[in-house]
């Protein structure tokens, strides 16, 4: 997993190696990195065309700004598209034949797509390793804004009811203030696909400053979470719909949640057995 990641991953100065680049080469790939949708999918020969330009002039670019090769620069590109999708983008732009139905039935299709994707990526050693760290951890925060506020709060009252130090911070206020106080013996563990809202992107970036380990759960190594965090977990949210689908996300978290109950069964079950009793006898829950 990790030397697919290191393929996919830009170089770290990207920004900086394409200043280096001479004005006309960097007038040529700046159109390329600010709308990678519409280049992504063609071979050197049809993109040089499309510039203006002629095939030995990108690769020289390409290699200039820090990949080893056409394909990778490609690579990037993919994940660009991904990071600065927008709703327009997902949805399609023409009307599907068998209206709703089939866009329905497209939707589970693409669901399914995102989770064998996620299957197939995942190192289950990581999420083993992951576990030991939030039990070591003197403090775990979650950190995530707008809709991933929903996987923050799902994985942080779970992981409440196993008795872990668990924090969630969901305004760009309270994300401030929470990592404010992390050292290096403490665990971020940040949510935030595509470009990545900026108050989550922030505070991680605090909290690493602060020495706190950070972990990224983003949809693309394009994402600024892969620059800042110490390792990062990908789940597509791609869809055929106007909004992110999240079903590869919440199977991640699943997954997670699942290693830190295996990591301490023993204790998990002490837990599990207190709550077996809460829930057929406890008062909050409706009775016929």
């Amino acid at each position: 997993m990790q030397k697919t990641a290191a393929l996919h991953r830009p170089p770290i100065h990207l920004a900086e190696r394409i200043d280096q680049l001479s004005t006309k080469r960097q007038e040529i790939i700046r159109p390329i990195l600010e709308h990678p949708r519409d280049y992504v999918l063609l071979s050197v020969r049809a993109l040089a065309k499309k510039l203006g330009t002629d095939p030995a002039t990108i690769v020289r670019i390409v290699h200039g700004v820090g990949f080893a090769n056409y394909k990778q620069f490609q690579r990037h590109l993919h994940e660009l598209s991904l990071a600065f999708a927008t709703s327009l983008d997902t949805m399609p732009q023409s009307e599907s034949s068998g209206g709703p139905d089939a866009q329905a039935r497209d939707s589970v299709f693409r669901d399914l797509k995102n989770l064998q994707g996620l299957k197939n990526a995942l190192d289950p050693a990581r999420l083993g390793a992951l576990a030991k760290k939030l039990y070591a951890a003197r403090r775990i925060v979650f950190l995530g804004g707008d809709l991933a506020a929903v996987l923050v709060d799902y994985l942080g009252y779970q992981l409440n009811l196993l008795g872990l130090p668990v924090s969630v911070a969901t305004s760009p206020g309270a994300a401030t203030h929470t990592v404010r106080s992390l050292t290096r013996h403490d665990v971020v563990v940040a949510i935030t696909f595509r470009r990545g809202l900026r108050q989550t992107v922030e505070a991680t970036q605090q909290a690493r400053e602060h020495g706190a380990y950070s972990v990224g759960i983003t949809d693309t190594y394009a994402s600024p979470l892969a620059r800042t965090c110490h390792e990062v977990f990908i789940a597509s949210i791609d869809s055929v719909y106007f909004g992110a689908s999240y079903t590869a996300p919440i199977a991640l978290a699943n997954a997670i949640l699942t290693a830190v109950g295996e990591f301490r069964r023993s204790r998990t079950m002490e837990i599990v057995r207190e709550l077996a009793e809460e829930q057929r006898k406890g008062s909050r829950w409706y009775n016929n």
